[in-house]
């Protein structure tokens, strides 16, 4: 059993989130660096996601997720022709400890985000080799 001295995301009801809390709680060897990430939290990443203006402040957010909670965020363009950001394929690994509302919300903050930045999007269609080495 863990003891946490900072404020950790309350535990969601267990037939409505699939995100492992307590068993998480429970393995001693668990990193609970995810259990930072309580509603106030959440709140102001959400928040911070959609002020974000370039390419790179959305790479720096993705290093940062990874390294202080060990999300990984993956932003790619679909299989198919990307004409709008619903083209973009946005997920959060899944890991023990992270919500499922939370799982959703992150990729639809990213997603509006980039509706509002669209030079965010080309460079993530370029980063991904768009114009094929032109």
């Amino acid at each position: 059993m863990h003891t946490v001295d900072f404020e950790i995301r309350k535990q969601c009801p267990p037939q409505l989130c699939d995100c492992a809390r307590a068993e998480l709680m429970q393995d001693a060897k668990a990193n609970l660096a995810i259990l930072r990430l309580n509603l106030t939290e959440e709140k102001r990443l959400l928040a911070h996601i959609e002020t974000i203006a370039t390419h790179e402040q959305l790479k720096k957010l993705e290093t940062n997720l990874q390294k202080n909670l060990g999300v990984v965020l993956r932003i790619a363009p679909g299989n198919g022709e990307v004409r709008t950001v619903r083209g973009f394929q946005i997920q959060l690994q899944e890991q023990p400890g992270l919500c499922r509302k939370t799982r959703a919300a992150i990729p639809a903050a990213v997603r509006r985000c980039l509706a509002a930045h669209p030079e965010i999007a080309f460079a993530i269609l370029n980063e991904n080799d768009l114009l094929g080495g032109i």
